[in-house]
């Protein structure tokens, strides 16, 4: 059965931003897929509440992106459940640092892998769905991607190619479908972790984002960007015009 009401697809949408996206489509009318790794739990809670409010809304999908030979199979399996697809929202991240050491080569394949492949290779099987709904991609970047920093390395880097995906995309996929990003700023830090006060003193609105403010940006990309295709909205309360 085909979904009547347009469909969106978030990896890593059952907490912080992934979560706040799924909810904010939601809220505007769009049935949700809401991939997850390993937050069963609070995929299952978030799809519960959803299906609460508009009955067989939302689904839940189970992934491993460390695996790219499945992303066709699970692209199509979400898919088939819905119908259709109407937007993808390429959110699924890692953060690694590199502040005491480097990092193994499991975790610089990890960060290529989710940050890179994923986007890349799932845009591409979902794109024949895209394309005949006339959607689009947001991809989920980083302020880093443009603003390197030193014990970052590895994940600034793979952000930058996923903003470089956005722009390749956006030319390879029109008129059909728009592409485009989101690099959020310090949003949410690391539980148990107090923001760093370096940061708030170098971000002009003098404090941190929050994850509404992100998925406003998506929905506003999603839903009022007509003529918007190849571009990264920054939502970091101003800091990347910050010297450094």
């Amino acid at each position: 059965m085909k979904s009547k009401r347009k469909v969106a697809l978030v990896t890593g949408g059952s907490r912080r931003i992934g979560a706040a996206i799924v909810r904010r489509l939601h809220s505007n009318g769009m049935n949700v897929a809401i991939h997850y790794r390993n937050s069963e739990s609070h995929a299952r809670l978030l799809r519960d509440e959803l299906n609460e409010q508009r009955s067989d809304s939302a689904k839940t999908f189970s992934a491993d992106f460390n695996d790219l030979t499945k992303i066709e199979r699970f692209a199509n399996r979400v898919i088939t459940q819905f119908g259709r697809l109407d937007v993808l929202v390429n959110n699924a991240s890692i953060l690694e640092s590199e502040s005491d050491t480097a990092l193994t080569t499991e975790q610089y394949q990890a960060l290529l892998d989710v940050h890179i492949g994923t986007p890349y290779y799932l845009t591409l099987a979902v794109a024949p769905a895209l394309k005949e709904s006339k959607g689009c991609v947001v991809n989920i970047t980083d302020i880093y991607a443009q603003r390197s920093k030193k014990s970052l390395a590895l994940y600034s880097a793979s952000k930058a190619g996923l903003e470089s995906l956005t722009k390749s995309f956006a030319l390879e996929m029109a008129p059909d479908v728009r592409v485009n990003a989101v690099a959020p700023g310090a949003i949410l830090w690391p539980e148990n972790a107090p923001p760093e006060e370096s940061i708030l003193n170098n971000t002009p609105l003098g404090r941190l984002g929050t994850v509404d403010e992100i998925s406003d940006a998506v929905r506003y990309l999603v839903f009022d960007a007509k003529f918007t295709t190849g571009q990264v909205v920054t939502v970091d309360g101003g800091r990347i015009i910050v010297a450094p």
